[in-house]
């Protein structure tokens, strides 16, 4: 004889688990205040009217941002493409005995070349994309957002 496996046991609520009048009673007053509060806000329409100025130059910044960071992202994979075609050129001429790259001579003279550009000019190439613009914050995150994007 074949044995049936016993059920699941049911959670039972008890009285405890139950919201009392007292906490309904406080979520009702909780959603009333959030719906009296949105229409408040919906009838004056102080939020809107105050970012109703900024909205062009927001929209504009974000746009010109975006298709920035697009561009770079584009611009950055040429020259990285460029970068590697480069250096597989010199290991060929390298393997063939055509030429003898000095690595070690190569890395002292450009690392301080290097530390010292990607420090300046970052903080260079920041100054200039946002310098006159008033709206620096909505191109700063359209530019992220172009570097992210997969156009």
């Amino acid at each position: 004889m074949t044995t049936l496996p016993t059920p699941p046991s049911i959670p039972v609520l008890s009285a405890q688990a139950l919201p009392t009048e007292a906490a309904t009673q406080a979520a009702q007053t909780q959603l009333a205040q959030s719906q009296v509060a949105q229409t408040q806000l919906a009838q004056s329409g102080s939020l809107l009217d105050a970012l109703r100025p900024a909205l062009p130059d927001l929209s504009v910044g974000a746009l010109l941002g975006f298709a920035t960071g697009v561009a770079l992202r584009h611009v950055g994979r040429v020259v990285l493409i460029v970068v590697g075609v480069l250096f597989i050129t010199l290991q060929l001429l390298a393997y063939f005995d055509l030429i003898t790259v000095n690595w070690l001579r190569l890395q002292a003279l450009t690392e301080p070349w290097l530390r010292q550009g990607s420090e300046q000019g970052a903080t260079w190439f920041r100054r200039v994309l946002t310098a006159n613009l008033p709206f620096a914050g909505a191109y700063t995150a359209g530019l992220l957002v172009g570097l992210r994007a997969r156009v």
